[in-house]
């Protein structure tokens, strides 16, 4: 999209026009920037240029319309989509993730891992940094976990050549057991998916939002797996997270392993080849 053709696109949608414009970091699906109105309004553009991303921006405009419409947690509104361009509500982040921020994303979390639905996954397909993730609705979680998550990010990676055939023979091997490793009927509950620090904007010691979502019902327990990855939730949300939701035992010690598999691969296949240490790590972990 031309400077002019977003001039015109953005006046027509707020009747304003656009007086500054600054790159923002991240977007690993186009590129992306803020725009100040002449009302004092900013906004989020987001502008994709590559056909192998092509509808990526029309199924980021479904996750937060649907994370708006189900979550208690703030998100963008989105102003306008197609498969090229997302224009969204700017939200302000002082990047001050306290212990005051923390305990408030624990309450507003645990609120929408309240928010459940009769089967995991979610009516339509959905994106994780960029790469495809199926969301067949499914009545059984190891089935889900292990075929839609595991399974499927893993042999994309032996098609990629981010992963060997070797390790995708552990995973799968993996895979077989996993009814032996984590229930088969938590919850289904309203995930994020893609919780890590830089998705989680705060201001004044509150949360203020949560963005770039990657969309699905499941386990609550591998959000919160995926938050102690990179050590982005704290002792002081798991304490305040724990008061309104019990995590059962065995969480921190052995699932929380178990679910990061998942992220981790998804990080091989986005970062390359310095994520297989981790991944190894845990199926060894768990005896492959």
């Amino acid at each position: 999209m031309n400077t002019i053709s977003l001039n015109n696109l953005v006046k027509e949608l707020t009747g304003s026009v656009i007086s500054a414009r600054s790159p923002l970091g991240g977007g690993s699906v186009a590129s992306v920037f803020q725009i100040v109105l002449d009302s004092g309004r900013a906004l989020v553009v987001k502008h994709s240029t590559d056909g192998d991303t092509k509808g990526g921006l029309e199924i980021e405009a479904n996750m937060l319309r649907h994370f708006a419409q189900h979550s208690p947690i703030t998100c963008p509104d989105v102003l306008y989509a197609d498969p090229d361009c997302l224009i969204m509500d700017f939200i302000a982040n002082d990047n001050r993730m306290g212990n005051a921020v923390q305990r408030d994303l624990a309450e507003q979390l645990a609120a929408q891992h309240n928010v459940t639905a009769d089967a995991y996954g979610l009516n339509f397909d959905t994106l994780i940094g960029g790469l495809h993730q199926p969301n067949n609705q499914t009545s059984s979680w190891v089935t889900f976990f292990g075929e839609h998550r595991l399974r499927h990010m893993a042999h994309a990676g032996l098609r990629d050549g981010k992963l060997s055939p070797s390790m995708t023979r552990r995973i799968d091997h993996l895979i077989d057991r996993l009814g032996d490793l984590i229930g088969d009927t938590p919850n289904a509950s309203l995930l994020h998916g893609d919780l890590w620090g830089g998705n989680i904007l705060c201001q004044d010691g509150k949360l203020a939002a949560l963005i770039d979502p990657a969309l699905y019902y499941g386990d609550h327990e591998i959000e919160l797996a995926f938050g102690t990855l990179f050590g982005d939730l704290t002792p002081d949300f798991f304490s305040r997270y724990r008061e309104i939701i019990p995590i059962a035992p065995g969480f921190f010690e052995e699932r929380r392993y178990l679910y990061n598999l998942y992220p981790l691969l998804v990080h091989v296949r986005l970062f390359g080849r310095s994520y297989i240490g981790s991944v190894d790590q845990i199926l060894s972990r768990f005896g492959h």
